[in-house]
C-alpha cells in the first residue's frame, strides 16, 4: 500500500519509472556505507527519467543543455518526493545527489558518488549493467538518468529484472572515442574524462601550472584564449560533458 502511494505520486511528477530498494539489498563496492550517511535509512525510492534526443547532437552546447535541463528537473523531483515522504508518509527523507556535489577526494579520483545511483537502480529492479557499464532499463534502454531518495520507511525491494536487456552488440565499445570500454566490466574513467570533460579538473591543473613563470604578456594571451574561456564556462556550470556516445550509440530503448 505504501509503495503504491509513493509510486503514484512519483509518476504524477512525470518520471518514467519507479522502483524500490531495501538498504540491505543495495551494494556499491566503492561508495560509503549508507549507515555513514543516514544511519536510520531503510529504503531507497529510485526513479528513472529518459534522456532525450539531445545526446545525439554533435553540438556540445546543445547536448549539454539537454543534460542540464534533465538535472534541473530531476533535482526538483527529488525534492518533491522527499517532501512527500516527510509530509504525507511520516518519514525522514534525504535526496541523493544526481552527479555532484560529490566527495572530490584524490584517493578515489573524485569519481565515486556517496550513493551509487547505478547500483541503487539495479537493487530497485530498474535494470542491469550493460557492456558500457551503465544500467540498461528494460523499456528505456541506456538513455536514462536515475535519481533517488533515501528514507527510514521499511520497504521491500522490487524484484530484479529477469533478463539483462543488453545484447552485447559492442556498439558502445566501438563508438567510444576515448577507448575507455575496451576491458569488459571496467570503465577507464581517466580515459573517459579526458574526452568527456576536456575542460575539467585536469585541464584546470595543467592551465594554472602553465601560467606559472610566464611573462605578463604571455599570461594575458592565456587568459584570452578559447581554452581558458571554455574552462571558465565549465567551472561555472559544473561538470561540462562533451561526449555522450555511450548513450547515443546504444540502439536499445523506446
Amino acid at each position: 500500500m505504501m509503495k503504491q502511494k509513493i509510486r503514484e505520486y512519483a509518476k504524477s511528477l512525470d518520471v518514467d519509472d519507479v522502483g524500490f530498494a531495501a538498504i540491505v539489498d543495495y551494494n556499491s563496492p566503492r561508495s560509503p556505507k549508507i549507515e555513514a550517511i543516514f544511519p536510520e535509512a531503510k529504503s531507497l525510492v529510485v526513479m528513472a527519467v529518459k534522456e532525450m534526443s539531445h545526446v545525439e547532437s554533435p553540438n556540445p552546447q546543445i547536448a549539454m543543455t539537454g543534460r542540464l535541463d534533465i538535472m534541473e528537473y530531476a533535482r526538483g523531483v527529488n525534492y518533491k518526493v522527499a517532501r512527500f515522504l516527510e509530509k504525507q508518509c511520516g518519514a525522514r527523507a534525504m535526496s541523493v545527489p544526481l552527479s555532484y556535489p560529490l566527495n572530490m577526494d584524490p584517493a578515489t579520483g573524485g569519481v565515486v558518488g556517496d550513493v551509487s545511483l547505478r547500483h541503487a537502480a539495479i537493487a530497485a529492479g530498474l535494470g542491469a549493467f550493460g557492456r558500457h557499464n551503465l544500467v540498461v532499463h528494460p523499456r528505456l534502454g541506456s538513455r536514462v538518468i536515475f535519481l533517488a531518495v533515501l528514507s527510514d520507511i521499511e520497504l521491500p525491494s522490487d524484484p530484479p529484472v529477469s533478463e539483462n536487456p543488453c545484447t552485447q552488440c559492442n556498439l558502445c565499445v566501438e563508438n567510444c572515442p576515448a577507448g575507455a570500454l575496451e576491458k569488459e566490466g571496467f570503465t577507464d574513467v581517466m580515459k573517459c574524462l579526458k574526452v568527456s570533460q576536456p575542460y575539467g579538473l585536469a585541464k584546470n591543473i595543467r592551465f594554472w601550472l602553465g601560467m606559472a613563470g610566464r611573462t605578463a604578456e604571455e599570461q594575458k594571451k592565456m587568459l584570452i584564449s578559447k581554452d581558458y574561456w571554455m574552462m571558465y564556462q565549465a567551472n561555472s556550470i559544473g561538470n561540462h560533458y562533451f561526449c555522450f556516445q555511450c548513450y547515443a550509440s546504444c540502439p536499445l530503448g523506446e
